[in-house]
């Protein structure tokens, strides 16, 4: 799926503000699989928590990243972002059962656009909150996992600028080809 477009890396680093920058513009988005897992287990009482049972959130996250790469293929525009996708969340199961070699094989078969944008470390803008209960250095460590992961992948990766929403968003359009 040439058209979908990830935007990884850093937890905290601003990638949903991004995305809200593009669905103004008009662009299709999707928002993380993670936050949305987050939110429903603690409405519900569940411990598909990251902080939990990170298998079972991860688990839940590749279904729904999956699910989210089905119905985004009824988008009819040139673009649609994901917070996160498939990777992650395999990147996720893989740190936390240690299969590294299932996880990579499951990667290779749902493909997003050859270039993922990776939002760094920005402890500027880091803050915890109730779906994001880790800590700054946590988020650095899931970053430097990710940050080699995509290239093994295949995928070229482009280290987002750390400027304003408007300016960034600018600056992620300008390196994808015109549609």
């Amino acid at each position: 799926m040439d058209n979908f477009v990830v935007i990884s890396g850093c937890s905290g680093g601003g990638k949903s503000t991004l995305l809200q920058e593009l669905a103004e513009r008009g662009h299709a988005v999707v928002d993380e699989p993670g936050r949305r897992i987050v939110t429903d287990q603690m409405r519900n009482g569940g411990s598909a928590l990251p902080w939990v049972d990170l298998e079972a959130f991860a688990r839940r996250a590749i279904t729904l990243a999956e699910r989210d790469r089905e119905l985004a293929k009824s988008n009819n525009g040139p673009w649609t972002f994901f917070d996160r996708g498939l990777v992650d969340a395999y990147a996720a199961l893989a740190h936390a059962t240690g299969d590294t070699a299932a996880t990579r094989h499951l990667a290779w078969q749902h493909r997003y656009n050859s270039t993922v944008f990776m939002t760094p470390p920005w402890p500027e803008i880091y803050h915890p909150d109730a779906e994001r209960q880790h800590l700054f250095p946590a988020a650095e460590e899931e970053y430097e996992r990710l940050l080699p992961l995509y290239p093994q992948l295949g995928y070229r990766t482009v280290i987002l600028p750390k400027v304003p929403p408007q300016a960034r968003a600018d600056f992620l359009l300008q390196q994808l080809p015109e549609r």
